[in-house]
């Protein structure tokens, strides 16, 4: 598959993933997380859970996600929250998010972030939406029911993952317009695969 570069499409002119084999481009959703990363891609849900610490968790983490991503026509990410209050791994937070886009970037995979307010609105229509609204959200409309300690992981992953599908003109399933106005509020791609 061929790729274009960002003068060829930017992210105004509406839907540009072509279909891929399956009749969807592929579109996997990250919730990123030093100890649960939660995976999404249409109908399925996986995380990645670890208990290293420092440079061996963070390889640990993006080789992981790389099996996931390498074939992906868009990865949408959920984004940093500055208002949570437990700053314990914050840089090394920031620096998986950062491996993850430069892993995007090399391999030519254009990325979307989606703002943790943003994946609540466009899951639940409200942006301060609970882990567990978020949650039933994704087994209400997607029926995706996500079980054990990655749960909520895989849920914000899902939604992501909906969201970006919804954004390249798949919409997995109907979204009311409230809930869809958060697709408004992410940073969306400027190239997008051919």
């Amino acid at each position: 598959m061929g790729r274009v570069t960002a003068t060829q499409i930017t992210p105004a002119a509406g839907p540009a993933l072509p279909p891929a084999a399956g009749g969807q481009p592929l579109i996997v959703g990250l919730d990123l997380s030093l100890t649960s990363t939660g995976i999404a891609g249409h109908g399925w849900t996986d995380h990645l859970r670890t208990k290293t610490r420092g440079d061996a968790r963070l390889d640990y983490l993006l080789t992981g996600i790389a099996t996931f991503i390498r074939a992906a026509d868009l990865v949408v990410m959920e984004g940093p929250s500055y208002g949570h209050a437990a700053l314990a791994g914050h840089e090394d937070l920031a620096g998986l998010r950062v491996l993850v886009r430069r892993y995007c970037w090399r391999h030519q995979i254009p990325y979307a972030v989606i703002p943790p307010s943003s994946l609540k609105m466009y899951a639940t229509g409200r942006g301060n939406a609970t882990k567990g609204e978020v949650r039933s959200a994704v087994a209400d409309r997607y029926g995706i029911h996500t079980e054990g300690a990655a749960r909520y992981d895989e849920a914000d992953a899902y939604v992501a993952m909906a969201a970006g599908m919804d954004w390249a003109g798949h919409q997995l399933a109907a979204v009311p317009e409230r809930n869809a106005k958060a697709l408004a509020g992410c940073a969306w791609p400027e190239a997008v695969a051919a």
